[in-house]
């Protein structure tokens, strides 16, 4: 699959401000600082499509980016939803329970994602944080979703620890927005779960 085109279409801080779930969607989530802009503007070729903030877990909006697509000569369209980072945000106790309570309300409720993408530092594997949302994710209670796990910035590793980690994660998918590695195979992914012919 190859993206030929990416806009961004409006940011939502809650479930109500969402746009209709008129087309299928893949969310973006992971601890801040994991590369999640690096990776949309790489995937998108877009460099400044999704902007990452200068301090940490700053931005607690919901984004939506209007995707159109190209397979063996068919278009398609899709949306990418990129979720606010976690693990960083320097906000008061009170704020951030009412924004991890709007997230997960949004996460329970957007039937139209099929695929979350959960990035994780390639250069830290194990962090628990990374373990509890991805165990958040698998208990949504839907049987129409895939989650994905996508190990970022690998190419801060030797090819050593690189292999060792695919070993220790045959399912997983690497990727270093930098040198562009490991894009198709995120693309193959996104087109399968979205469009595959099990859809």
């Amino acid at each position: 699959m190859r993206i030929l085109n990416a806009e961004f279409i409006k940011s939502a801080s809650k479930s109500s401000e969402a746009l209709p779930q008129d087309f299928a969607e893949v969310a973006f989530l992971g601890r801040s600082n994991v590369g999640k802009s690096s990776l949309i503007n790489s995937l998108t070729s877009k460099k400044s499509l999704a902007k990452s903030s200068s301090t940490p877990g700053k931005t607690r909006l919901i984004n939506f980016f209007a995707i159109e697509a190209e397979e063996n000569g068919e278009r398609l369209r899709f949306r990418l939803v990129d979720l606010p980072g976690f693990g960083y945000a320097k906000v008061s106790k009170s704020e951030k329970e009412l924004w991890e309570e709007n997230l997960t309300r949004f996460l329970y409720e957007r039937a139209s994602i099929k695929l979350f993408l959960l990035l994780r530092d390639a250069r830290h594997p194990k962090m628990e944080i990374d373990d509890e949302v991805k165990e958040f994710l698998l208990g949504l209670h839907r049987k129409d979703y895939i989650v994905q796990e996508v190990f970022t910035k690998t190419d801060k590793l030797t090819k050593n620890e690189l292999a060792a980690l695919k070993r220790n994660k045959p399912d997983a998918i690497f990727i270093s927005s930098l040198s562009k590695t490991g894009m198709d195979a995120l693309l193959a992914k996104i087109y399968d779960a979205l469009f595959g012919v099990s859809k």
